[in-house]
């Protein structure tokens, strides 16, 4: 459901359970992986605007893996937008968390690693995305192997 009607749900919600962390990273994920209704904006407008919730912090492994990686991995039709917006938005957050916390920005870095399985149109934002955090300087031993194996074996022949 779209339009008002789901705004006003999301936002009952939203204040019957803001003292419940567990619960709001649920609401986050429900909003990261959901169907865009026709006529509405992408759902990455959304997920941008929930990293500015007072509820989110990029410094919280759960709300990161709730909104983040959710929309990520969780909601392919909008992550793979043929614009490559969610590459960039990928690639945005994995050079952010690589600073806070390799480890997350390791495994959400994982979201690309199939790259070469995708149609060549997709695939090439795929590999802009990958490159771009591969050239990003200081990039930590655990995001920069997972990029550069990714990379590696797109750029490996076919057999």
């Amino acid at each position: 459901m779209g339009g008002a009607r789901r705004d006003q749900a999301l936002a009952a919600f939203e204040r019957e359970f803001a003292d419940e962390p567990l619960v709001l990273d649920k609401w986050f994920s429900m909003q990261a992986t959901a169907v865009r209704c026709p006529g509405e904006p992408p759902v990455l407008e959304q997920v941008r605007r929930l990293m500015n919730h007072p509820a989110f912090s990029l410094r919280n492994p759960n709300k990161v893996r709730s909104l983040i990686t959710a929309f990520c991995t969780g909601n392919l039709a909008e992550f793979h937008q043929t614009d490559g917006t969610g590459y960039a938005f990928w690639a945005d957050q994995v050079i952010a968390l690589d600073a806070l916390n390799p480890q997350l920005a390791a495994r959400l870095a994982r979201a690309l690693d199939r790259w070469p399985r995708y149609g060549p149109e997709r695939a090439s934002g795929m590999r802009e995305a990958l490159s771009r955090v591969a050239r990003h300087p200081g990039l930590s031993p655990d995001v920069a192997e997972i990029v550069g194996k990714a990379l590696a074996v797109g750029s490996a022949p076919r057999a």
